[in-house]
């Protein structure tokens, strides 16, 4: 098995792990449930001058300022539409708060380790490293994000500019 199909589908009782799934475009994405904090409508962000566009802004999330990415614009998935089905998912990442806009949330899903295949080579249209596999639910398939990785990768910077905020 794979580093990083043991590690997608590695959990303490051996049954499988719970995922989160999004939708971005015709896509279906999954990340760990345990990253995330919670879930909230789309609501209007403070832009950030210099910023990359991809980071729509920050929001005041109960006192603590947080950075918004769309992954819509990360993923290079066409002009963004916000309307009443638009989250934005909080995550907690090794103890900083960044919230992700999607398109919409459908549900939680557990899956098995014999459900999830290996990442394919995507060459370099899609950086496959942010991926831990995909998980297939009957007809369903999910793009597992490691959302870790993806969010603290140096391209992202916001792990380090948070950090500098603090």
């Amino acid at each position: 098995m794979s580093q990083a199909l043991s590690n997608a589908t590695a959990s303490k009782d051996g049954a499988g792990r719970e995922f989160l799934a999004f939708t971005l475009g015709s896509e279906e994405y999954g990340i760990d449930i345990l990253k995330v904090q919670e879930i909230r409508g789309y609501e209007a962000v403070t832009r950030i001058a210099n910023a990359p566009e991809f980071i729509k802004g920050v929001i005041n999330l109960r006192g603590i300022i947080i950075p918004v990415i769309d992954m819509r614009i990360k993923f290079n998935l066409g002009t963004p539409v916000y309307d009443q089905f638009t989250v934005v998912i909080i995550l907690n990442i090794g103890g900083r708060i960044i919230g992700m806009v999607v398109d919409s949330v459908s549900d939680v899903t557990t899956l098995t380790p014999e459900q999830v295949r290996p990442a394919p080579e995507m060459g370099a249209a899609f950086d496959a490293n942010y991926m831990m596999g995909l998980g297939t639910v009957d007809e369903r398939m999910l793009i597992l994000l490691d959302i870790d990785k993806l969010m603290s990768s140096s391209e992202m910077g916001l792990i380090d500019r948070i950090g500098s905020q603090a």
